[in-house]
């Protein structure tokens, strides 16, 4: 496959107004994408826009548009929506072309561009290569006529129809009255919709990060910081914590007592669940390699399989797609409930673990801790450039450490596809020897 010039895994992203995450960018990816997606019959096309809270959405949002109005597609703008929202509306407002602005969990100062196709799903490597080829055109090539110029048009009830496409996902006989739930919406794209959802199913809901400024995003709260989210559980006196990131395709929820369960625990609850009532598909879940080695044992030990990925929600997801799965995810806190969404949701994640909860009338300290985590241990090294992972004495360190972990254990070192990181991870039953392996490939890093 080619290399990608603006696509990294998870859409373009970088910091706002410095290439690639540039106003010029912004249209040049309007107008490329409008073409890609343009057919030759003589319909009107439709492109649909959410986006996160971010300050410099305002600057995004606006080049996007011109661009795409350029081309002659029409345009219809969400306003502050969560990812797997823009998706599910791509695909019921019939729009040829979904688009995200959002980088997730970064700091404020990133932002991103994520497209979806007209099935919701995100574009293939080959379509972002094919806009990729058109970005690189002259700016003046393949304009619309004066006359056949896209409108644009702001969907007033974008979050309502969300909210209720998410509702309709929680079991019918149930409901949330009587639990007390903090939801923490980290100042994002969910900072209107994850609250009433909770409170219209029934719950008592404490909200927080819900006052978004431009530059609070993610800002020591949200999945990525879930130790605010777990205080005020305890504050509160309340029965279980969500905290969701920036665009809500991800969680991480904390039990009554303020203990923190990851996305691997949580695919573990709903797996089982749907294992138990018969539900779950192709006989086991997609993760990836950076998963526990504690998940893949519990699913053995109930006869059920876990098949590994790349990093990044897309593999998983199209691992779903390709073996028949309907759940998958990352230890981060993406689950992808195929049933329900063509994307990770947050959102409908944490409703499923609210039925699983009522239904076992077992406090969540009780759930939260589907499988003992073998000791993990992650580390990032920051590089300046080049290809440290080629070198001879980088890999000669990663053979080392295997040999030493000797099966009973993992390492999986990558370079992360949103920053100049390399990822360093090992696991294995001996905690002392997964801290030994890890620092010597961490060293050999560093010396390149």
């Amino acid at each position: 496959m080619s290399k990608r010039a603006y696509f990294g895994t998870d859409g373009i992203r970088g910091q706002a107004n410095k290439h690639p995450m540039t106003a010029e960018v912004a249209l040049r990816v309007g107008l490329a994408a409008g073409k890609l997606f343009r057919s030759q019959d003589d319909r009107r096309h439709l492109v649909v826009i959410g986006k996160d809270t971010r300050l410099s959405g305002y600057m995004i949002e606006p080049a996007l548009v011109a661009g795409f109005a350029s081309v002659g597609m029409d345009v219809r703008l969400f306003g502050p929506l969560p990812t797997p929202a823009v998706a599910m509306m791509t695909r019921s407002m019939r729009a040829d072309l979904g688009v995200m602005i959002s980088a997730s969990h970064n700091d404020f100062a990133d932002n991103g561009i994520k497209l979806f196709g007209p099935d919701g799903y995100k574009l293939s490597d080959e379509q972002e290569l094919k806009i990729e080829a058109l970005m690189d055109e002259g700016l003046q090539e393949g304009l619309a006529s004066p006359r056949d110029l896209g409108r644009v048009k702001r969907v007033d009830d974008a979050q309502a129809r969300y909210i209720e496409i998410v509702k309709a996902t929680f079991p019918r006989h149930l409901s949330l009255a009587g639990l007390r739930i903090v939801i923490d919406c980290a100042h994002g794209a969910a900072y209107k919709v994850a609250p009433e959802a909770l409170y219209e199913l029934g719950a008592e809901v404490f909200p927080v990060g819900v006052a978004p400024n431009g530059t609070n995003i993610n800002a020591e709260c949200g999945s990525t910081h879930p130790e605010t989210m777990a205080r005020l559980v305890r504050e509160y006196r309340a029965d279980i914590g969500i905290a969701l990131d920036g665009d809500a395709d991800r969680l991480v929820i904390c039990d009554e007592k303020g203990v923190v369960v990851d996305g691997d625990q949580i695919m573990a609850i709903i797996a089982l669940a749907l294992a138990k009532a018969d539900k779950l598909k192709a006989g086991g879940v997609v993760a990836t390699v950076m998963s526990n080695l504690g998940l893949e044992r519990l699913m053995a030990d109930n006869g059920l399989k876990l098949e590994r990925t790349s990093v990044g929600d897309r593999y998983v997801m199209a691992r779903m797609r390709e073996g028949g799965f309907n759940i998958g995810g990352e230890q981060s806190g993406h689950v992808i409930l195929s049933d329900f969404s063509t994307t990770g949701d947050g959102l409908i994640a944490a409703l499923q673990v609210l039925a699983v909860l009522i239904e076992s009338g077992k406090p969540m300290s009780a759930l939260g801790r589907q499988f003992e985590p073998v000791p993990q241990l992650l580390e990032n090294v920051r590089f300046a450039g080049g290809k440290p992972l080629e070198h001879k004495s980088v890999k000669e360190a990663i053979a080392d450490g295997e040999s030493q972990l000797n099966g009973s254990g993992r390492i999986v070192v990558r370079p992360s596809g949103t920053e100049p990181l390399i990822r360093i991870m090992a696991e294995g039953d001996d905690p002392a020897l997964v801290r030994k392996v890890v620092k010597s490939i961490v060293s050999a890093v560093k010396a390149v």
